[in-house]
Order: C-alpha cells, then sequence, then structure tokens
C-alpha cells in the first residue's frame, strides 16, 4: 500500500495519529491538549524519506509537519491543530471572551516555548547567551502569568497527573542524538536560533 493510502486508512481509524519526530517540538502541546482531555493517540515518528514521501504525497498542505490525523481529516499549522481537539472535547471555554482568554494564554506560550524549541540548534558560541536570555524572558515575562492562574490547579487534573508520570508519552527534552536527528529530517543548519528569533536580533 502507498505511504498516502496508509495515511487515509489511518485517518479514518479510532486514535488520532500523530506524525512528527520523536520529540518535542511543536507537537508537544498538541500531546498535553490530547492527555488533558483524556484522548488516547498513536504516533508516527518521522524519517527524512517518510517525511519527503508525505510531502509527495499531498498530504501536508504547507509542506511541513506536525500533522494531526483526526475524524477523516488531515489537520495541519499547529493552532489550528489544537483549535480541533479543544473545541471537540469542551476545553475552548464557553463563550466568546472565554476562548479570548484562552487564545492569549496559548499564544504566550507558543512565544516562550519557540524559543526553548531552538535553542539546541544554536551556535556553540551563542548557547550560553541564548541560555540567559530565555531564562530571562521565562521568569520575568511568562512564568509569573501562568504561576498566578494554573500551577496551583493544572497538575492535579488526573489526565494531566496521568501525562506527567513515567512510562507516558510525554518526551524527553533534546538531547545531542535526537538533536542530530531533527536536523536530518528538517534539513535544519546551525544557528537556526537566532534566525528565528526576531526579537532577540533586535536587541542585540
Amino acid at each position: 500500500m502507498l505511504q498516502e493510502e496508509k495515511l487515509e486508512a489511518l485517518s479514518m481509524a479510532g486514535k488520532p495519529k500523530l506524525h512528527y519526530f520523536n520529540g518535542r517540538g511543536r507537537m508537544e502541546s498538541i500531546r498535553w491538549l490530547l492527555a488533558a482531555a483524556g484522548v488516547e493517540f498513536e504516533e508516527l515518528f518521522e524519517t527524512r524519506e517518510e517525511f519527503e514521501r508525505l510531502i509527495q504525497g499531498g498530504t501536508l498542505m504547507y509542506e511541513q509537519v506536525p500533522i494531526v490525523q483526526i475524524d477523516g481529516m488531515n489537520l495541519v499549522e499547529t493552532r489550528a491543530i489544537l483549535r480541533y481537539p479543544a473545541a471537540k472535547y469542551n476545553l475552548y471555554g464557553r463563550n466568546l471572551q472565554e476562548q479570548a482568554w484562552i487564545d492569549m494564554y496559548v499564544e504566550g506560550l507558543r512565544d516562550l516555548s519557540d524559543m526553548i524549541m531552538f535553542f539546541p540548534l544554536s551556535l556553540p558560541g551563542e548557547k550560553e547567551m541564548n541560555l540567559e536570555y530565555i531564562l530571562e524572558k521565562a521568569t520575568t515575562r511568562f512564568f509569573p502569568v501562568y504561576e498566578k492562574e494554573f500551577k496551583a490547579r493544572i497538575s492535579y487534573i488526573p489526565t494531566i497527573h496521568k501525562f506527567l508520570q513515567p512510562g507516558s508519552q510525554r518526551k524527553p527534552p533534546l538531547d545531542e542524538v535526537s538533536t542530530e536527528t531533527v536536523k536530518n529530517i528538517f534539513k535544519f543548519e546551525r544557528g537556526m536560533f537566532l534566525k528565528n528569533m526576531g526579537t532577540i536580533v533586535a536587541e542585540y
């Protein structure tokens, strides 16, 4: 069976199918959301060859992952993916105001997670500087917001508590081996941190 035919068959099955590399990246927030909803999911970890086949088969709308197959759809773009199960499993607020607050928290977390995600791709001479920048922004700008609203509550949600336990589908931080795997799949180059963090470049 061709790769695209396999994907179509998988997308019609019961559990959501997550296509990504075996690491956190942009898929981690999606894993957390599905875990919070108590939804079991399957993961298909991509190699460079499988990633190329996804592109050539037309499955990836913008030729990039993550992609989640759910309810017969191939969902791409992280925020679009997050909104669908959030709405489906009643985690996206009861009205427009609640949804707006959720979106603000999500966007703030995206800003922080992007810095963390690209940190392993820093040039060797820039790692210490980039780490200091991340820690400064995290502790002064982002953590206070989330600690005020969520820290005392989130870890006690049963589905989240389960996801935080050893043996769950939560992924560890990237190490040197997995970083090299990511670079090979997506053809990343060293120094991606600065190239993707426009706010940092503007402050240098």
